[in-house]
């Protein structure tokens, strides 16, 4: 019973010392906190935490934009692609129609005629096609003989 009597009166002191460290340590952690700055940190990361919200609202707007006007695109291109390279057909007719080269190549086309390039890429190659005959002449025009020849050379093949 003696030794029970001992064992209660030092937890009373070690419980008191605890408190006295606990207490200790409260007054320093409440010393050394700033309400004043926490107010502070809290007001400025509320102000960031809007701007951020604003930005990504900002940007989803914008991405809802850009996929209208991405959606709109691409029915203009696909418009283009069915009417092809050199547009639809009342614009290729009215093109035709002004363009005397075209002109000049749908009658040369018309006769058997059709103007080709040659290994430079230029167009010095005139393939003659004669449809009676069924022959076909390929003639390398070249600047040293007059258009007149080549004119009476091209009659007499077709």
């Amino acid at each position: 019973m003696i030794y029970g009597r001992i064992q209660t009166l030092m937890i009373p002191q070690e419980l008191t010392r605890n408190l006295q460290t606990l207490a200790t340590q409260h007054n320093e952690i409440v010393s050394s906190h700033n309400s004043t700055e926490h107010a502070s940190q809290i007001v400025e990361l509320d102000t960031q935490k809007f701007r951020v919200a604003k930005a990504a609202s900002d940007l989803e707007i914008e991405g809802e934009r850009l996929e209208q006007e991405l959606e709109g695109l691409k029915g203009r291109l696909q418009q283009l692609d069915t009417q092809g390279v050199e547009g639809d057909d009342a614009t290729r007719a009215k093109r035709e129609l002004e363009d005397p080269t075209i002109l000049k190549l749908k009658i040369y086309r018309s006769l058997g005629i059709d103007a080709g390039p040659d290994s430079t890429g230029a167009y010095n190659k005139a393939t003659i096609r004669n449809t009676h005959k069924g022959d076909v002449y390929v003639v390398n025009i070249d600047p040293k003989f007059s258009r007149f020849f080549y004119a009476n050379y091209f009659w007499q093949t077709l």
